[in-house]
C-alpha cells in the first residue's frame, strides 16, 4: 500500500475554516467573485449585462472535449504568448495542443508527478512550498531533496546550492514562482541560471505558477517570465483559475509544456483520473481568460492585493517588536514571524489555535504546515491577505488587540 502522509495545510483548513464567525486570513485565493460580477469585467462591444449569457444553456452536457475546449486552451496559451512577445524571445509560441486542462492546479500537479516520476528517480524541490510538491513524488517512490529558501536571501533560491544537490539520477527540479508561503519571486536572471543548469544535465523543470500573474509589488520590467517562455523545451508549468483569477469554485487548472513527450505522457496518465472537466466550468474559464475580460479581472485582483498588502505592511510596522517578515512581492501569501515580549519565537501552532479561540482570526502555523517534519519555522504563520479588505482589516484589528494583551 502506498504510504500517503497527512496533507497538513489542507487538514488545517478543513478543520478550522468553518469555525462560526471565523475571520479567515488563511485563504490563499483572491477574494472570489460571482458569475454576475465576472460579467461586469467584459469590455467587448457586444457585452451583455445578463450573466446568463456566459453559459450556453442549450448545449447538451456531454463529457465535452477530453483535454479541454479549443477556445479555453487557446486563451490559456495566449497568456504565455503575450508575455513571450513582450520579452521578444525566439521560442515558438504555445499552441492549444501544448495545453491540457485539469480539475484545478492540485490535479495538474499530481498528474505531472504521476506521469513523469517514479522509483529510482531523484527530485529536487524548492522549500518551503506547497506540501504536494514534495510529498507526492515521495509517495511515488522518488527520493526528494529539499532546496531551502532563506529569509536572509529574501527567499530567492541559491543556484550554487542547487548545483550541489544534483545527482546522476536527478529527474526533475520543482520550483514555485511566485512562492507559497513567502510571496517571494525568483528573478529572471536566477530563473535563467536554473534553466541553464537543468539544460546541462537534461533535467525537467516543473514550475508551479499558480499565483502567476499576480505581480503587485514589482516594477513591470522586473516581473520574472514564466519558465515556459525561456527557451528550454523540457519545462512543464501548471496553474489554475483559483488564486490569481478569483474563481476557485469552477475547479479549472492546466498543464502546459512545449515538450511533446511530456504532454503525451500527461494526457495518457490523465485518462485514469479525469475524463474531462465540467463543460460549465470550461465555459466560465474561457470567458474569464478571454481578451475582453482577462485584463480587467487581473487589474481588479492586483488592486485588491496592493490595498490589502499595504494594510498588512502597516500592521507589521506597528508591531515591529513582535512581528517580522520579508515583504511579499507577488501572490496572495505572507510568511510572518511572531515573537513574545522576551523576543523568543512563539509556538506557532499553539499561537494559531489560541488566536482563533480568542479572536476568531484564522491563519496557518508555519512549522506544522510547511516544515515537512524536518525544518522548524518557529513563530512563523502564513497569512493570506487578498481577501475582502473589510475582513482583513477586522482580522488585523482583532489580532492587534490580542498582541497587546498577550504578547507585550
Amino acid at each position: 500500500m502506498v504510504r500517503i502522509p497527512v496533507f497538513e495545510v489542507e487538514q488545517w483548513m478543513d478543520k478550522y475554516e468553518n469555525t462560526p464567525g471565523v475571520l479567515n486570513i488563511a485563504e490563499t485565493c483572491c477574494s472570489s467573485i460571482s458569475i454576475n460580477q465576472l460579467s461586469r469585467f467584459d469590455s467587448s462591444p457586444s457585452q451583455k449585462t445578463d450573466a446568463h449569457s456566459l453559459i450556453d444553456f442549450f448545449k447538451p452536457l456531454t463529457y465535452g472535449p477530453i483535454l479541454g475546449s479549443d477556445e479555453l486552451r487557446r486563451n490559456i496559451a495566449a497568456i504565455y504568448n503575450e508575455e513571450q512577445g513582450a520579452t521578444a524571445t525566439a521560442t515558438r509560441q504555445l499552441s492549444p495542443r501544448d495545453v491540457i486542462v485539469t480539475q484545478g492546479a492540485i490535479s495538474a500537479n499530481h498528474l505531472v508527478f504521476y506521469s513523469l516520476v517514479g522509483p529510482g528517480d531523484h527530485v529536487i524541490c524548492i522549500f518551503p512550498t506547497y506540501q504536494q510538491l514534495y510529498s507526492v513524488p515521495e509517495t511515488l517512490g522518488a527520493e526528494v531533496s529539499l532546496w531551502q529558501l532563506r529569509a536572509e536571501n529574501s527567499y530567492i533560491p541559491d543556484v550554487h546550492e542547487l548545483e550541489k544537490l544534483i545527482r546522476g539520477n536527478t529527474k526533475m527540479i520543482v520550483i514555485n514562482n511566485p512562492n507559497n508561503p513567502t510571496g517571494a519571486t525568483t528573478p529572471k536572471e536566477v530563473l535563467a541560471d536554473i534553466i541553464a543548469l537543468a539544460r546541462k544535465h537534461e533535467i525537467i523543470i516543473f514550475s508551479d505558477e499558480v499565483y502567476r500573474p499576480l505581480f503587485h509589488s514589482i516594477e513591470p520590467h522586473e516581473i520574472p517570465p514564466s519558465a515556459i517562455t525561456m527557451g528550454y523545451d523540457k519545462v512543464v508549468v501548471t496553474s489554475s483559475m483559483s488564486k490569481a483569477w478569483a474563481l476557485a469554485g469552477i475547479r479549472v487548472g492546466w498543464i502546459a509544456s512545449r515538450d511533446p513527450f511530456i504532454t503525451s505522457a500527461v494526457a495518457s496518465a490523465r485518462d485514469y483520473t479525469t475524463i474531462s472537466v465540467s463543460q460549465l466550468d470550461d465555459q466560465v474559464a474561457r470567458y474569464a481568460l478571454s481578451a475582453a475580460v482577462r485584463p480587467q479581472l487581473l487589474a481588479r485582483n492586483i488592486a485588491l492585493a496592493k490595498t490589502n498588502l499595504n494594510l498588512l505592511d502597516r500592521f507589521v510596522q506597528d508591531h515591529a517588536s513582535i512581528c517580522s517578515w520579508t515583504r511579499p512581492m507577488a501572490g496572495t501569501t505572507a510568511f510572518v514571524q511572531f515573537r513574545n515580549k522576551n523576543g523568543a519565537p512563539v509556538d506557532d501552532e499553539a499561537f494559531c489555535k489560541d488566536v482563533l479561540d480568542k479572536t476568531k482570526v484564522m491563519f496557518l502555523p508555519g512549522s506544522r504546515c510547511f516544515g515537512h517534519g524536518q525544518v522548524r519555522f518557529d513563530g512563523f504563520v502564513r497569512i493570506g491577505y487578498v481577501n475582502e479588505t473589510g475582513v482583513l482589516r477586522q482580522a488585523l484589528e482583532e489580532l492587534g488587540a490580542y498582541i497587546t494583551e498577550h504578547l507585550t
